[in-house]
C-alpha cells in the first residue's frame, strides 16, 4: 500500500500552488507542504511539515465524533466540541422532571459524568495510505455496473478486515475524487464515552434557529465529553471501572484569543462539497431537490410540533430530531436563494463549454476523455427517474417503528450470507452499534408523532404515478386503487392505530431478541411492521440493486470525468483540491469581517452586550438571567478584551469549512486553541458547491467567552483548572 502521497494530486498540487484562491479549500494533511507559501503568508508559525503527522501534535489530538469533530483539551482525556454536537446525549440523558436541554449540566466529579448516547464513538486518525489499485484491482471497462460495484465493494471491504484485525481500531476505505482514487483511513476507536458539561439551551443554541446561519450571532456553541478506557489503557466497552483516557497530546489553550487580522485554522472533518459535480447535477438538485426536501424537512417538523407540548416528554425525545430538520431546512432554503440569485449555474455550464473545447482541441485528450460528461449525465438521468419515489421512501425513515422494523429483519437476512458479503452496517463488526442503536430507540421516539409522520409520507406517496410506486406498499396498506383525488386517510388511520397499538418493537427486549433470530421467525411473525418489513423486502431489494447497478456504472465514468477536470486544470495553471468526503482536512485563514451586501459591513466579532440587547425572555432568545445581571453590571472577570471593552462571544473567520467541521477546534499560528467553528453566514451555506472569497465566512465561539461562561455562570472551574491554559 502506497503511503499518502498520491502522486497525480500532488503533481497538480505543486503545479497550482501559487494559484491558490486565499483561503479556499479543505487540505488533506500531506498536500500542506505544497501550499507552504500560502500558510507561510498567512501567519502561521509552525512548519507546515510537522502538520502532516497524524500521531504528532496537532493532528493527535484531534478526533471525529461521526458526524462533527472534537479535540483532547486535557491529559486526563477531555474533549471539547459544539453544543449542538452532544446535544443528542443531552437529549438522551433528559426527561420531563430532569430537563438537561433547559438546565444545563455539568459534572464536578468523574463520577458524575453521564453516558453518551449509546454508539457515541471517539476517532483518532492515525493512519492513512493509498488504495487505489488495491481497490480497483479486476476491474474491466467489459464489466456490468452490478459487477463493478460488487468488486470494488468486496475489494474495499477486503481492505478494511484486514486493516480491522485489532478491535480498538475502525477502518474505512474512501474515495476521492468521485473514485478516481481511494484510501484506506485507520482509527482508535474510544468506546465509552461520557457526557461532562453542557451549558443550557439558553446559551449553547441562543438564537436558535432564528439566528442559525447568521451573523451578528451570540452562540456559546461549546460543549465537553470525556474519553474513557480500560485499566489497560485499551479501548473498552462502557464499565465503572474504567479510567479516562490519556491522548499522547493535547491542545493548550489561549486565554488571550485572537485579533482582527490574525492567523487561524480549523483541523476537523468535514463532511460533503460537490465542487466538482456536472451542471445537470446542480440544476437537478437546486430546482428539485433541495425545494422538495425543504419542504418535507418542514412538514416533518410542524408534525411534531403540533404532537408535543413544549417541555413535555414528547418534545424532549424530538428535540434532536428537530434541531437536524431546522438546520437542514433553513440550509436548503439559503442554497436556492443563493442559486437563484446568482450566477453559479451559467458559469457551470461555461466550464464544461471550455472543457469540452479543450479536450476537442487535442485527439489524444479527445479519444481518452471525449465521452466521460456525455455518458455521465447520460446516467445520472437515469438514477434521478425515481427520485420523487425515493425521497419520499427516504422521508418514511423518521418513522421509528418502520425502520426498526425494515433493520431488524434485513439483519437476519444479511447473517446468512458470509460476513464479507454483507451489506455494509450489518457485518459482524457493525453488530455492536446495532445493538446500541436499538437500545437508543425509546429515547427518540413517540408512538403518535410516529404514526404522524407515516401518514404524511403515505399522502404523499399515493400521488405517485403507479409506475413509481411500490406494489407491495400499496397492497399492505390497500392502497393499490388510492390516488391523490380518492386517498382515504381515515382508513389508513384505523390500520396504523392498530399497527401501533398491537407492534411490540416498542419495547427494547424484544429488539434485542429480534437481533438472534432468523428470515423464518421474522416470515412467521404477528407483529405489523415485522410482516410490512417482510412483505416489501424483495422490491425494496430490488430498488437498492437497481440504484447499485447504476452507481457501478457511475463509477466507470466519474472517475474518468474528474480525471479530464483535473488534467483541465492542470493545463490552466488552476488549484485541485478534494471535495470534503468525512475525512481529515486543514483549512486556514485569518480573523476577517464581510460586506454581505451593498452599504453593509459586518465587523468580524460580537460582545456580552449583544446578547442583553437580542434578549426577549422568550425562546430562543432568553438568556439566564444570571448571565444578564453579569453582564448588566460589567462583570467580565478576566475576560475582556481591551480592543471591545467587553467580552468577545463569536468571531469571523475566512476558513472554507462544510457540515463535519462542527467542533472542529480553532487554532492560532502555533496551534493553541482559541476557539470552536460551529456554523457559516447565510451567505456562504452554498460554499458546499460553490466557493466565493468575499462572502465566505466561518463563525467561531469566542475561548474569552466559553472561559467567561464557565467560570461566571456555570461554575465549571474543575474544567477550567484541568485544562493547559496560556496566554
Amino acid at each position: 500500500m502506497k503511503k499518502i502521497a498520491s502522486s497525480l494530486i500532488a503533481a497538480v498540487l505543486v503545479m497550482g500552488s501559487s494559484a491558490v484562491l486565499a483561503d479556499e479549500g479543505m487540505w488533506q494533511p500531506n498536500q500542506l507542504p505544497t501550499i507552504a507559501k500560502q500558510l507561510t503568508k498567512a501567519g502561521l508559525k509552525l512548519n507546515p511539515n510537522d502538520l502532516t503527522d497524524l500521531t504528532g501534535f496537532p493532528m493527535g489530538a484531534i478526533v471525529s465524533l461521526g458526524g462533527c469533530t472534537a479535540s483532547f483539551v486535557s491529559d486526563k482525556g477531555l474533549v471539547a466540541t459544539n453544543h449542538h454536537c452532544v446535544y443528542g446525549s443531552v437529549q438522551y440523558n433528559s426527561t420531563a422532571e430532569n430537563n438537561l436541554l433547559k438546565n444545563g449540566f455539568l459534572a464536578k466529579s468523574f463520577k458524575e459524568e453521564l453516558p453518551a448516547t449509546p454508539g457515541q464513538r471517539l476517532y483518532v486518525t492515525e493512519e492513512i495510505n493509498e488504495v487505489t489499485k488495491l481497490v480497483k484491482a479486476g476491474l474491466t471497462n467489459a464489466m456490468s455496473g452490478s459487477d463493478r460495484y460488487k468488486a470494488i465493494d468486496i475489494n474495499s471491504k477486503t481492505l478494511v478486515a484486514e486493516c480491522e484485525n485489532d478491535d480498538r481500531y475502525r477502518c474505512s476505505v474512501v474515495n476521492f475524487h468521485g473514485g478516481l482514487e481511494y484510501y484506506l483511513f485507520k482509527q482508535l476507536t474510544i468506546r465509552d464515552v461520557r457526557l461532562v458539561h453542557a451549558p443550557a439551551s439558553s446559551i449553547g443554541k441562543y438564537g436558535g434557529d432564528i439566528d442559525n446561519w447568521m451573523w451578528p450571532r451570540h452562540t456559546g456553541d461549546y460543549g465537553f465529553y470525556r474519553a474513557y478506557v480500560g485499566k489497560d489503557g485499551q479501548p473498552a466497552d462502557f464499565h465503572e471501572d474504567n479510567v479516562p483516557y490519556q491522548p499522547k497530546h493535547h491542545l493548550k489553550v489561549n486565554k488571550s484569543s485572537v485579533d482582527d487580522g490574525d492567523y487561524i485554522m480549523v483541523l476537523g472533518y468535514p463532511g460533503r462539497t460537490n465542487r466538482y459535480r456536472t451542471a445537470y447535477e446542480v440544476e437537478n438538485q437546486f430546482t428539485w431537490v433541495y425545494p422538495q426536501a425543504k419542504a418535507y424537512r418542514e412538514e416533518v417538523i410542524d408534525l411534531i410540533h403540533t404532537n408535543s407540548e413544549v417541555g413535555s416528554e414528547a418534545r424532549i425525545k424530538y428535540e434532536s430530531t428537530l434541531a437536524g430538520l431546522a438546520n437542514y431546512a433553513k440550509n436548503y432554503g439559503s442554497m436556492i436563494h443563493s442559486y437563484n440569485k446568482g450566477s453559479f449555474f451559467s458559469r457551470k455550464q461555461a466550464l464544461e463549454t471550455n472543457l469540452a473545447q479543450w479536450l476537442n482541441s487535442d485527439s489524444k485528450r479527445k479519444a481518452k476523455y471525449g465521452t466521460a460528461l456525455t455518458g455521465l449525465n447520460k446516467l445520472l438521468k437515469m438514477d434521478d427517474a425515481q427520485q420523487a419515489r425515493d425521497l419520499i421512501l427516504g422521508y418514511l425513515r423518521y418513522s421509528k417503528m418502520l425502520t426498526t422494523a425494515n433493520q431488524l429483519h434485513r439483519l437476519a437476512v444479511e447473517k446468512q450470507l458470509p460476513n464479507i458479503e454483507r451489506e455494509s452496517g450489518y457485518q459482524e463488526r457493525d453488530i455492536a452499534r446495532f445493538e446500541q442503536r436499538m437500545k437508543a430507540v425509546n429515547r427518540r421516539y413517540d408512538a403518535k408523532i410516529d404514526q404522524e409522520i407515516v401518514v404524511a409520507m403515505l399522502t404523499h406517496y399515493v400521488a405517485l404515478p403507479k409506475a413509481e410506486r411500490v406494489s407491495s406498499i400499496d397492497n399492505f396498506f390497500a392502497l393499490s386503487h388510492s390516488t391523490a383525488a380518492n386517498f382515504n386517510e381515515k382508513k389508513l388511520r384505523e390500520q396504523l392505530t392498530k399497527m401501533y397499538k398491537n407492534t411490540k418493537l416498542n419495547v427494547q427486549e424484544q429488539r434485542l431478541a429480534w437481533m438472534n433470530k432468523d428470515v423464518s421467525d421474522f416470515e412467521n411473525s404477528n407483529d405489523p411492521f415485522i410482516q410490512l418489513a417482510v412483505a416489501s423486502f424483495k422490491q425494496r431489494k430490488a430498488i437498492e440493486d437497481k440504484s447499485n447497478e447504476l452507481s457501478g456504472n457511475i463509477q466507470a465514468y466519474r472517475p474518468k470525468y474528474m480525471e479530464a477536470l483535473i488534467a483541465y486544470f492542470n493545463d490552466n495553471n488552476l488549484p485541485v483540491y478534494a471535495d470534503a468526503n468525512s475525512t481529515l482536512r486543514i483549512t486556514y485563514g485569518n480573523v476577517k469581517g464581510y460586506s454581505p451586501q451593498d452599504g453593509l459591513t459586518a465587523t468580524p466579532y460580537t460582545t456580552l452586550e449583544g446578547i442583553v440587547a437580542k434578549d426577549t425572555g422568550v425562546a430562543p432568545f432568553d438568556a439566564p438571567k444570571k448571565q444578564l445581571e453579569l453582564i448588566n453590571n460589567k462583570r467580565y472577570g478576566q475576560y475582556a478584551k481591551k480592543s471591545l471593552g467587553s467580552v468577545p462571544v463569536n468571531f469571523l473567520g475566512t476558513l472554507d469549512i462544510t457540515g463535519g467541521n462542527s467542533g472542529s477546534p480553532t487554532l492560532n499560528d502555533k496551534a493553541e486553541f482559541v476557539g470552536l467553528v460551529f456554523d457559516g453566514v447565510y451567505e456562504s451555506i452554498i460554499g458546499d458547491w460553490d466557493y466565493d472569497t468575499k462572502l465566505n465566512r466561518s463563525i467561531h465561539v469566542d475561548i474569552r467567552y466559553m472561559l467567561w461562561v464557565m467560570e461566571h455562570v456555570d461554575g465549571a472551574t474543575n474544567l477550567i483548572e484541568e485544562m493547559d491554559i496560556v496566554e
